[in-house]
């Protein structure tokens, strides 16, 4: 089995300026914990995990579980509490107790932030949403850097005491800029990357460096309208719904593992300028899920697609 916890870096701030250090109770007492597990689906699997956590003091406050009869994969969440506080403890005796080597274990505590690098463009509606929500501690993350290849976002990143880090970029410059943004997610510890929307085509290579840990966000008209002014080509087409898409970024444009989506009934007495503000609204409210189920442990990858736990 493969235990895979998320450690703290050295020195690595878990907290913001916005948002105060949590109480550290005086007395010990259980740690509170998620962990999720992917592996073959089998007899016996729910009992070796339960047995693994009453052997390591925990109860069971949340579980979410899912059979892919495709793969034949099970799929579990659960949060819980243990009077072991250290993951790879925890890790270690439920990987013994499954005795599974093609069990994926992720143990990690619950209280651990996860840390976040948001790449943006021009179009500020998404960044100022998750600041927004980031301080006022409706997002359990912590947003540790904004990149833009413009500047025009760089108010908005400075108005929440957020480093912003300008990244031209040109055809020509596209590796070396690719290479700045790789050292950031190293140098800040960066566990995701969410592209607010950001307006530029990553590589393969860097794709592939990200794997599992970048979300993008697009209007749901993709791929029936490409290139510029999407919601005015759905407009000429009289379409019925705008809504949004958040997906992990992916080689493959566009068609990454879906996470969450949504949508809004129009008419045809809609202009092109309120299906802007509604597609707005949607991608602001999908991205804001996405990030959140990532930060919670309840995106499980199987394949191409994704079991997200509500």
């Amino acid at each position: 089995a493969t235990a895979r916890t998320y450690p703290v870096a050295p020195g690595a701030d878990r907290t913001s300026a916005w948002l105060s250090s949590p109480v550290v109770s005086l007395q010990s007492g259980p740690t509170d914990h998620f962990l999720t597990i992917t592996c073959p689906d089998r007899p016996g699997v729910v009992h070796a995990v339960s047995g693994a956590l009453l052997e390591v003091g925990g109860n069971i406050n949340e579980n979410a579980q899912f059979h892919d009869p495709d793969t034949d994969r099970f799929v579990l969440r659960t949060a819980f509490s243990a009077t072991e506080s250290d993951p790879d403890v925890i890790a270690r005796v439920i990987a013994e107790r499954l005795d599974d080597d093609e069990a994926d274990i992720h143990v990690r505590l619950a209280d651990y932030r996860p840390r976040v690098l948001i790449m943006v463009s021009k179009a500020d509606h998404c960044l100022v949403d998750l600041l927004y929500r980031w301080r006022n501690g409706d997002l359990p993350i912590d947003i540790a850097a904004v990149a833009g290849n413009h500047t025009v976002c760089a108010e908005h990143a400075a108005r929440y005491g957020v480093p912003f880090h300008h990244l031209p970029v040109t055809k020509e410059t596209k590796p070396e800029q690719e290479a700045q943004i790789l050292a950031l997610v190293e140098e800040l510890s960066i566990d995701l990357v969410v592209l607010a929307r950001y307006m530029q085509i990553l590589s393969d290579d860097l794709c592939d460096e990200l794997a599992g840990r970048a979300i993008n966000i697009h209007h749901s008209f993709l791929p029936g309208f490409k290139g510029a002014k999407p919601y005015h080509q759905a407009f000429e087409r009289g379409v019925k719904l705008v809504g949004a898409t958040a997906h992990f970024v992916t080689a493959d444009l566009d068609e990454g593992p879906i996470i969450e989506q949504d949508v809004v009934r129009v008419t045809h007495a809609h202009r092109p300028e309120e299906l802007v503000r509604l597609g707005r609204d949607s991608e602001r409210l999908v991205l804001s899920r996405a990030v959140r189920a990532f930060a919670e442990d309840r995106i499980i990858l199987l394949g191409q697609k994704t079991i997200v736990f509500g």
